[in-house]
């Protein structure tokens, strides 16, 4: 299938686009690498009048280390990032996460912020969001606003972005100290979207107890989620007394929406999930006893 007609714009700045989607209302959608967009188009399963491609708008590509943060520009390619040097130390994570995500092709084309403001609940980088606790910045003709990632993925394909709001950058804390990141999920292909995945970030204090941990879940419900309950028991234990198949089984305790469908039954990726989340520990907490 193709695509039924639409109006294509490719504004210079962040403000003539955020005014092109006042202007347009409903009747329009930002498009920034297109790879999730686009097939939907192409399938008939969305429409819009109006693309308003912000791809090359040049402010919205660039990554800048702010004192504690990593700002992400929201056009920022996923190779980019995966590629980046800055972000390989700052924010390890998102380095570790990027060549999960479907293929160096998509890769080149796809970007951070798109990925984000998409809000698959299998996506790699919305996990690792809320795993940090990243800040979305969105712009509006009212000016530009701060949205915690907690609070950022309100539904499937569906966040707290208003109608006249463009993501225009993801700012990542930085991690210092004793810390370990891990990144498993688990797919039919390599490319695919994750049946259930995990990515895992820890800090331990001088007497090796686990200061920090943040836990995103991907894979297993209608959001990205976090793994609350198991981040919650394993702060200030010592990670000597923490096993992995606890933090897996804790990890899944919240989850009340696992989707079923022809990749596997709720139960079958509540069981994936668990290893993954188990595999992703064992991978941070090494790492972080090594620092």
């Amino acid at each position: 299938m193709k695509a039924a007609a639409f109006a294509y714009h490719r504004p210079a700045t962040v403000a003539e686009a955020v005014h092109m989607l006042g202007e347009f209302g409903d009747d329009a959608k930002i498009l920034a690498g297109g790879q999730s967009l686009v097939p939907m188009l192409a399938m008939r399963l969305t429409h819009f009048d109006n693309l308003i491609d912000i791809s090359r708008v040049t402010e919205l590509n660039d990554i800048d280390r702010q004192d504690d943060t990593v700002r992400i520009g929201a056009a920022t390619p996923h190779a980019l990032v995966g590629m980046d040097d800055e972000v390989a130390e700052s924010v390890p994570l998102l380095t570790m996460a990027t060549p999960h995500i479907g293929h160096f092709q998509i890769r080149t084309r796809g970007t951070l912020g798109g990925a984000i403001a998409h809000a698959d609940p299998a996506a790699e980088y919305a996990a690792v969001a809320l795993a940090l606790d990243a800040t979305i910045e969105a712009t509006s003709p009212r000016g530009t606003r701060e949205i915690g990632a907690a609070e950022f993925f309100t539904g499937l394909w569906e966040t707290a972005l208003a109608p006249d709001e463009i993501l225009t950058a993801v700012r990542f804390p930085v991690w210092s100290g004793r810390c370990g990141f891990g990144v498993q999920e688990f797919a039919r292909r390599h490319g695919d979207f994750a049946i259930a995945g995990a990515v895992v970030g820890i800090e331990l204090d001088d007497d090796n107890r686990v200061s920090r941990c943040g836990i995103g879940l991907l894979g297993l419900g209608s959001t990205p989620k976090r793994a609350t309950p198991a981040e919650a028991a394993v702060t200030g234990t010592p990670i000597g007394n923490v096993t992995a198949e606890e933090i897996g089984r804790l990890a899944m305790s919240q989850l009340t929406d696992v989707p079923a469908d022809l990749q596997g039954s709720a139960s079958y990726r509540t069981r994936v999930g668990a290893a993954m989340v188990a595999r992703a520990w064992t991978q941070a907490s090494v790492e972080a006893l090594n620092a």
